[in-house]
């Protein structure tokens, strides 16, 4: 498998991101999701990156630059994939491309519900911390931040 930059303006893509958008408005009201749209996602601050294998995209991932840190946005990787490893290798690609950046700390936002996600997190060195950037207090999100190594 590849964790590659890739364009977020294919049919593709845009399926995985109304795939997301779907899945999220089940869990959450509109005023609790914070989901970037696909212009947001196209803008020179936003890195996206697929994860691909044999030309088939099994996850989608984004992180905005901001001036001191990196916020990861828009992570999905359908059912069928999930159990890979793959998010893993999407965050690292994330990460590694903030460090290139030299940004040095990475943030995010995700839902109360989404177990699977606040683990993955979890277990790659996020910690949680008070909303940031734009963000206010919201009873069924988790706000987190992990400091990457600065070389």
């Amino acid at each position: 498998m590849i964790v590659q930059q890739i364009s977020v303006n294919t049919p593709e893509v845009q399926r995985f991101i109304r795939d997301l958008d779907a899945f999220q408005e089940r869990l959450y009201p509109s005023e609790s999701n914070h989901l970037d749209s696909i212009e947001t996602l196209m803008q020179p601050n936003v890195f996206f990156v697929g994860a691909m294998e044999e030309k088939i995209l099994m996850g989608i991932g984004a992180v905005k630059i901001f001036k001191t840190y990196g916020e990861i946005k828009r992570m999905f990787i359908p059912k069928q994939f999930r159990g890979r490893g793959i998010g893993k290798q999407i965050i690292q690609a994330l990460e590694t491309h903030l460090i290139e950046q030299n940004i040095f700390t990475a943030a995010l936002e995700t839902g109360i519900h989404q177990n699977a996600a606040i683990h993955l997190y979890k277990a790659l060195g996020f910690f949680e911390t008070n909303p940031f950037g734009k963000y206010t207090q919201d009873p069924l999100s988790i706000f987190m931040k992990k400091k990457l190594p600065n070389p």
